[in-house]
């Protein structure tokens, strides 16, 4: 299988767009931990080699490949929080985490490649939607690795706060450590408390 190309930030260059960004976001499944997004701005001339969806790749070639795209591309990661996903629901959430990212960038791009099936409604930018984008465009693949590898991060300076639950491993998604965990030593301020899974936690011990 071909891993993602340029092709759709050239059509978007050969249409007036001269800066494309790919965004992509990270964390909808989780039980813990804020959801986050990255813009990323690739120089045509200097697009790192090995470029793919981030969950084909690594830990290790991730974190070697998220290190070549600051050094050469323009990048902005955010997030939003725990108490925004309860408040707004995950995909909303999910949409301002991208919203956040394309603001972020030193210099505005003239059109976004995102992601998935549904476009953001607060961007100030045209943009695009891309299904399996992180398989077809090199930008939308750079911004899931982005995404990816600074949540992990985020995710285990989390369980240095938060011992047990295996968020330097699982990253807060349910693996049966974390479900386990859960029962044991009970609900973090950094848990999702309207999935299910906590949810029925907390109303178990109410």
């Amino acid at each position: 299988m071909n891993g993602p190309d340029f092709n759709l930030e050239r059509e978007a260059a050969a249409a007036g767009a001269v800066r494309v960004a790919g965004v992509d976001e990270v964390g909808r499944g989780p039980l813990a931990g804020p959801v986050t997004a990255a813009a990323v701005i690739l120089d045509p001339m200097r697009i790192p080699p090995g470029l793919a969806d981030s969950k084909r790749l690594t830990a290790g070639r991730r974190v070697a490949l998220a290190a070549r795209i600051i050094a050469c591309a323009e990048v902005c990661v955010a997030h939003a929080s725990v108490d925004e996903i309860e408040e707004l629901n995950i995909l909303r959430a999910s949409h301002l985490a991208m919203e956040r990212a394309v603001a972020g960038l030193t210099h505005p791009p003239c059109m976004v490649l995102i992601d998935g099936n549904a476009l953001p409604t607060g961007l100030q930018v045209p943009a695009r939607a891309v299904v399996r984008g992180d398989t077809r465009s090199v930008s939308i693949a750079a911004a899931s690795i982005m995404a990816k590898t600074c949540r992990d991060a985020l995710m285990r300076d989390l369980a240095q706060q938060f011992p047990g639950y295996g968020w330097e491993t699982n990253a807060g998604y349910p693996s049966r450590h974390h479900r386990m965990a859960l029962l044991d030593l009970g609900v973090t301020p950094y848990h999702r408390r309207s999935f299910k899974p906590v949810h029925n936690i907390l109303y178990q011990e109410n």
